[in-house]
C-alpha cells in the first residue's frame, strides 16, 4: 500500500472515531463529548468539553441536579434556669383599733328621787342612787354626767333651774360616795327634752296629767367609758 493510502486510512479511522464518540455522547450526557463507555470525557484539569448541543442547567455528570439542603436541626433548648421561689406574702401585723367609748344612760325617775316640786333627795331617792354607785364601782367610766328635767308645767326659766337644782343635788349626794367631783357634769335642760309625745297628756294641770308627765320629770345619769355594766332601769 501506498503512503497516500495509509493516510486516508487514518483519517477515516478518526472520522469513525469522532462518529463514534459524537452517537455515544447522543445516548446519554446530551451536550458533552463522551468516550466509548458513554462517560464524559473530561480534560486534565477535570473539565468538561461542551458540544454545540450542550445548554446551560441541564442535569448530567459535570452539573448533577442541586441537593435539597437538609435543614440544621434546631437547636436544643437551653435549659431553664431555677426558678426562684414566689415571694413570700407580706404579712401586714393588723393593730387592733382601740375600743371605742361606751356609754350607758340611766334613767331616774324626778318624783322617786324628790317630793314633786322639790330638789332634795327622798331617802328612797338615795337608796336608788347607792345602787348606781354600785354599779360604778364596777365600771372603767370615764365620766358621769347627770342631767336633770322637768315636765312642761311651770315657766321656761322655772324649769331650768328646777333641773339644775336636782341635777346638783345627784351629783353632790355621788361625790359623799366618793365619786371625784372632777369626773360628774351636772346639767339641766328644763321642759326642753320631754319623753311624751305632743299629743300623750293633753290638757290643764290635773291630776290625771301631771302623772302622765311623769315619764318628763327624770335625771338621766349617763356613764361614758371602755365598760359600762347593765342598769336596772
Amino acid at each position: 500500500m501506498k503512503p497516500m493510502t495509509k493516510f486516508v486510512l487514518a483519517a477515516c479511522a478518526a472520522m469513525a472515531l469522532n462518529s463514534a464518540s459524537t452517537l455515544a455522547q447522543t445516548a446519554g450526557n446530551d451536550g458533552y463529548l463522551v468516550n466509548n463507555g458513554q462517560n464524559v470525557t473530561k480534560s486534565g484539569f477535570g473539565l468538561c468539553w461542551h458540544t454545540s448541543e450542550w445548554k446551560p442547567g441541564s442535569p448530567d455528570d459535570c452539573n448533577p441536579a442541586p441537593k435539597p439542603i437538609a435543614a440544621a436541626p434546631a437547636p436544643a433548648p437551653a435549659p431553664m434556669a431555677a426558678m426562684a421561689p414566689p415571694p413570700a406574702p407580706v404579712v401586714v401585723a393588723q393593730v387592733p383599733a382601740p375600743p371605742r367609748p361606751l356609754s350607758q344612760k340611766i334613767s331616774f325617775s324626778a318624783d322617786a328621787l324628790f317630793d314633786f316640786d322639790k330638789a332634795v333627795l327622798k331617802p328612797k331617792g338615795k337608796e336608788m342612787l347607792d345602787g348606781l354607785v354600785q354599779q360604778i364601782s364596777g365600771a372603767d367610766y370615764g365620766t358621769l354626767t347627770a342631767t336633770g328635767h322637768t315636765d312642761r308645767f311651770g315657766t321656761d326659766n322655772y324649769n331650768q333651774k328646777l333641773s339644775e337644782r336636782r341635777a346638783d343635788a345627784v351629783k353632790a349626794y355621788l361625790v359623799s360616795k366618793e365619786i371625784p367631783a372632777t369626773r360628774i357634769a351636772a346639767l339641766g335642760k328644763g321642759e326642753a327634752q320631754p319623753v311624751t309625745k305632743p299629743g300623750d297628756c293633753k290638757g290643764a294641770k290635773t291630776a290625771k296629767v301631771v302623772a302622765c308627765l311623769q315619764p318628763d320629770r327624770r335625771v338621766d345619769v349617763e356613764m361614758s367609758g371602755s365598760k359600762t355594766v347593765a342598769a336596772n332601769r
